[in-house]
């Protein structure tokens, strides 16, 4: 992955943490360990997924959907 997408990754990564933390009322550790087991994180980290180009609002919406359907091993 190159620094450029990493950068991306990480500014988005900080964006859906407090994001869960106020949506959720879940501590840092909480809301970092759910988004770091989440596929939604798999495809931000795929290169070829384009997900880490996108708004951190619009990927939100895939980690909320994946939380709400149980789908995060957190």
């Amino acid at each position: 992955m190159s620094k450029d997408v990493r950068f991306l990754v990480e500014c988005l990564s900080n964006d859906l943490v407090a994001m869960l933390m106020s949506t959720y009322c879940w501590d840092t550790k909480k809301s970092m360990d759910v988004l770091y087991n989440s596929q939604t994180y798999s495809m931000l980290e795929n290169p070829l997924s384009g997900l880490y180009y996108q708004g951190a609002v619009y990927v939100f919406t895939y980690l909320q959907e994946e939380i709400e359907r149980g789908k995060v091993n957190s």
